[in-house]
């Protein structure tokens, strides 16, 4: 695949998507508490937290769905690499104990029409693995 695909005002799509997403899960009643968490594990997007629960939000953001559902793109292999990072963000903030999810922002955006915003809540389990 090639280079950053851009939009409006010459922000990335995906800085954009995960804009919209904070802005969505916000309307939703999720307490924001940390963006682009990086480890030398992996990223998380967005981490957040919903009636006490400490939730991992990965954003795939799409132009159209020429390359199928922003959702494809969570493959297995990708969540064992945000399962990773979510143990390392557990273990350094103490809240090993604290329940916790993993859920899944896909945007659409698609010609002159408003992007769309699906959220899919505890999308999948702690993955392990290479």
């Amino acid at each position: 695949m090639g280079g950053k695909i851009k939009e409006a005002g010459n922000i990335p799509l995906g800085q954009q998507g995960e804009a919209l997403a904070c802005q969505y899960l916000s309307r939703q009643g999720y307490r924001l508490i940390a963006r682009n968490y990086r480890t030398r594990l992996g990223e998380i997007d967005i981490i957040a937290e919903e009636q006490g629960t400490l939730v991992f939000v990965e954003v795939k953001t799409r132009r159209g769905h020429r390359c199928g559902h922003p959702f494809e793109a969570v493959t297995p292999a990708k969540c064992r690499q945000i399962s990773k990072a979510a143990l390392q963000y557990l273990a350094e903030t103490g809240r090993e104990g604290q329940a916790a999810r993993f859920d899944v922002v896909a945007i659409s955006f698609g010609g002159e029409a408003p992007p769309v915003v699906e959220l899919a809540k505890n999308a999948f389990e702690l993955s392990y693995g290479a």
